[in-house]
């Protein structure tokens, strides 16, 4: 029996409501039917009886911004406690963000303490990302090229977090990074880029952009670098968080290391993709320890230093285009938001027993 959805995508309007509802959209449940409105002041055009309404209190960089303005605040309680009177279920929007993040970030707003727990929070996991980079990149003409490989890795970093430091010093010190691209923007010694691998459209003399263009992918170094060296957000063993970074290497199809949560490979395969466990090793996938994770990290890239990509890129050919191939496959990601989706009814219904 098919059930009916009303979805406000945006309490405040502050955050990204066009880019969840296109989130909400991706999913093929069909016994579910969905109504959008991204107005709080259009919700008396939706009057007819549905099986859910949910209203998505977006706590991303937009709100924690209004955090300080006493009228938005005011606002936003006054709109939470009409909506809860109305029947509607609050979901806390933070996507962009690890769950890790959430706790240790800047996202912590003390007069929506009690909402936040009481109610459900959507945070980074899998699916977000891949979403955001599909439709960022679906319509970009990109062209790789891995016939040429100059050097061994790419290594990005942008915000010096404290597990990205102890690996990035660890390769600086061994010399591994000698023929590789790498930036590190470190406050106090910022390396940069090489400038004719950098995105095009930024200005290369100005500092990296803080947001806006972490999702850009620019062929160039993915082309000419062996191996990318995935430094994501977190290095946790609480939940594996997939970032845009994971996602470039394999829209590239690029050979891949990822420095991130611990079993975030194992979780990469059991979403549906292929790893490179055939090829080289990554049991440190499998070590609980961050510290010592790093160490195995950093064992295995000084062993791929100086390999020969020609051979390593024919060996892995079919992972790569596997990885490609299920990445830009619609149905692979539908399954992942279904779960998601699926999470958010369970709340839903279950606090409606509840109350």
């Amino acid at each position: 029996m098919e059930e009916h959805n009303l979805i406000l995508t945006d309490i405040m309007k502050t955050g990204q409501n066009q880019l969840y509802e296109g989130y909400i959209r991706f999913n093929t449940l069909p016994d579910q039917k969905f109504d959008f409105t991204n107005e709080y002041y259009f919700l008396h055009n939706f009057e007819k009886k549905y099986d859910r309404k949910i209203a998505l209190l977006d706590i991303s960089h937009g709100l924690v911004g209004l955090k300080k303005n006493n009228e938005f605040i005011d606002e936003t309680k006054k709109r939470l406690e009409k909506l809860q009177q109305d029947d509607f279920k609050i979901i806390i929007v933070l996507p962009w963000e690890s769950y890790d993040n959430f706790i240790k970030g800047n996202f912590k707003i003390k007069e929506f303490e009690k909402e936040i727990k009481k109610n459900y929070l959507w945070h980074g996991q899998q699916s977000w990302f891949w979403f955001y980079m599909v439709i960022k990149n679906i319509k970009n003409n990109l062209s790789f090229d891995h016939s040429n490989k100059k050097y061994d890795f790419l290594y990005l970093n942008k915000q010096p977090r404290s597990h990205r430091v102890k690996l990035y010093k660890k390769l600086i010190e061994n010399k591994v990074l000698n023929n590789s691209l790498y930036s590190f923007t470190d406050h106090e010694n910022p390396v940069k880029l090489n400038a004719n691998y950098e995105l095009p459209w930024i200005d290369s003399e100005q500092r990296y952009p803080m947001y806006g263009f972490d999702q850009d992918i620019y062929e160039k170094p993915y082309n000419e670098a062996g191996c990318s060296i995935v430094s994501e957000t977190n290095d946790n063993n609480t939940d594996v968080f997939m970032t845009e970074k994971i996602w470039k290497p394999i829209i590239a199809g690029q050979v891949f290391v990822v420095h991130g949560n611990y079993q975030y490979l194992k979780k990469l395969r059991e979403i549906g993709f292929k790893t490179f466990e055939s090829v080289f090793d990554e049991s440190y996938d499998e070590i609980q320890d961050p510290s010592k994770r790093i160490d195995a990290l950093a064992e295995l890239i000084q062993k791929l230093k100086g390999s020969d990509w020609n051979k390593i890129y024919k060996q892995t050919e079919d992972i790569r285009k596997y990885n490609r191939k299920t990445f830009w496959t619609k149905s692979h990601l539908s399954d992942l938001i279904n779960k998601e989706l699926h999470r958010w009814f369970k709340f839903v219904d279950s606090s409606k027993i509840s109350s």
